[in-house]
């Protein structure tokens, strides 16, 4: 039998990757996508990538979401603060991967500083499981709402989980991470549509990222070994490509947890023995080996206590679309890595 699929906001990036990975398996029917400014139009019409490959149809929003088609999950990949307003509506049996920021954090005046809105949902909070699939696989199994990570909390928490977990890190943590100009969303805006960024580079939101946050609340969750205390200074950076986030994790550890660089990669390896979509490499990761994939890459470079850590993803599918239906798999019992061994291309 078919899960059937509801889709918010299909018009954006986000949508456009969800609608062209889950309409390539034959287990999935996609009941509706809504589109307010596309209403009407074919899928294929707006995202050409999908020309001719499905009849389905954009759909306004209704005000009442009682009155859509019944469905078994809700993707909700709306702007910040959407979900909100729609997910408390929802039918109690559905279950909801949301892709925004509305639901990851755990404190109410976290979000309203880094958000700039009220948390209303607050009762709902506290019912979501935060969607990093490989860190928190077996409370996404039984969850009922998932809210997905944010890109760069992706990238970032993939590379440190391991040394937190194990209590390795000595001090200050500093993050140089690098996205690409579809993590702005398919609006243009002055300083964030390419045209601008193809030729340019500079660092935006120092200290302030909304992402900081999420990654400092799963840092203490799985930092069971010692207490996380330890200072993050986060950065981010445009980087003039479309797609990928490169992140470098600059740290040090104690004199107890010294490794050499084969005892770190075997740590690495070990933590995510079960987790398909994380590869460790040699040297450098790419993000053009990442691109369209739901994979993500880390490498490892040691001298002495110091460490650095990269990771690299594609903002769009590790980063949003493909771990929402990863985590979709879990949900419902299915192979995790279901519709989702997308091959990199050479070059």
């Amino acid at each position: 039998m078919k899960l059937r699929i509801g889709i918010f906001g299909g018009s954006g990036y986000g949508g456009a990757e969800l609608l062209r990975i889950l309409l390539a398996r034959a287990d999935v029917e996609i009941v509706f996508v809504t589109a307010n400014e596309q209403a009407g139009k074919l899928v294929g019409e707006v995202h050409r990538n999908l020309y001719e490959l499905t009849e389905l149809r954009f759909i306004a929003a209704p005000d009442e979401v009682k009155s859509l088609p019944e469905v078994d999950c809700v993707f909700l990949a709306l702007p910040h603060g959407q979900a909100l307003e729609i997910a408390p509506r929802l039918p109690a049996g559905v279950r909801v991967i949301d892709l925004s920021g509305d639901f990851r954090l755990n404190d109410p005046a976290e979000f309203l500083q880094h958000y700039g809105r009220e948390q209303t949902a607050a009762a709902l909070q506290s019912e979501f499981v935060y969607g990093l699939t490989e860190v928190n696989r077996d409370k996404i199994r039984s969850a009922r709402l998932v809210s997905n990570p944010g890109c760069f909390a992706t990238a970032t928490l993939l590379g440190l989980a391991p040394l937190a977990a194990n209590g390795a890190i000595k001090g200050r943590v500093i993050v140089d991470a690098k996205t690409g100009s579809s993590g702005s969303g398919a609006k243009a805006a002055a300083n964030t549509h390419h045209p601008q960024r193809m030729n340019s580079f500079y660092a935006y939101k120092p200290f302030t990222h909304q992402h900081v946050p999420e990654i400092e609340q799963l840092l203490r969750e799985v930092s069971v070994v010692r207490e996380w205390t330890n200072e993050l200074v986060f950065m981010t950076h445009s980087l003039p490509v479309a797609r990928g986030i490169f992140a470098s994790i600059y740290l040090e550890v104690d004199e107890a947890n010294r490794m050499s660089l084969e005892e770190l990669k075997d740590l690495y390896r070990a933590y995510y023995k079960d987790s398909t979509f994380v590869r460790v490499v040699e040297g450098s990761p790419d993000i053009n080996w990442v691109k369209t994939t739901n994979f993500c890459d880390v490498g490892i470079a040691v001298r002495g206590g110091s460490v650095v850590v990269f990771s690299a993803i594609d903002n769009l599918v590790k980063g949003a679309a493909g771990q929402a239906v990863q985590n979709m798999n879990l949900m419902f019992g299915l192979d995790e890595r279901a519709g989702l061994m997308l091959m990199g291309s050479n070059p």
